[in-house]
């Protein structure tokens, strides 16, 4: 009888088994890798429009930009920021919005961000995706 070359119907089902224990394990740090991702993304928006306001406040004597309507604060942090674009919300029930709302009250509708006399936050206070928090305290 001549040797076959090849694999045996178990040595399949054994790597399969094996793989599948291994995806099983890995998938579930794959996704908590992408919920950390978005809310790095989110908090990296938040230092940028806040180094805005700072840069802005610096050169006009220490006082913040004043609220009167959100496209007089646009245009006061606009040409602190690259580009000239006020960026979007990652994250929160107004996820890729840019409107803003004025007071400290985080209600989470209406509007993506928030400010308050030169404090800049998410208006939403729901927990985070990766359960680092609540949105409203990054």
């Amino acid at each position: 009888m001549k040797n076959k070359l090849g694999f045996t119907l178990i040595e399949l089902v054994v790597v399969i088994l094996i793989l599948g224990i291994l995806a099983g394990v890995a998938a579930p740090k794959l996704f908590n890798t992408s919920a950390k991702a978005t809310d790095n993304s989110a908090r990296t928006t938040l230092t940028i429009i806040r180094d805005a306001i700072e840069l802005y406040a610096a050169e006009n004597g220490g006082t913040p930009p004043a609220w009167t309507d959100q496209a007089t604060f646009y245009t006061d942090i606009l040409p602190f920021l690259r580009g000239n674009v006020f960026p979007n919300c990652p994250v929160g029930t107004q996820a890729g919005a840019n409107t803003i709302l004025n007071g400290a009250a985080t209600t989470g509708t209406g509007g993506a961000w928030r400010y308050n006399a030169g404090e800049f936050f998410i208006n939403d206070s729901s927990a985070s995706a990766s359960g680092i928090g609540n949105y409203d305290t990054f």
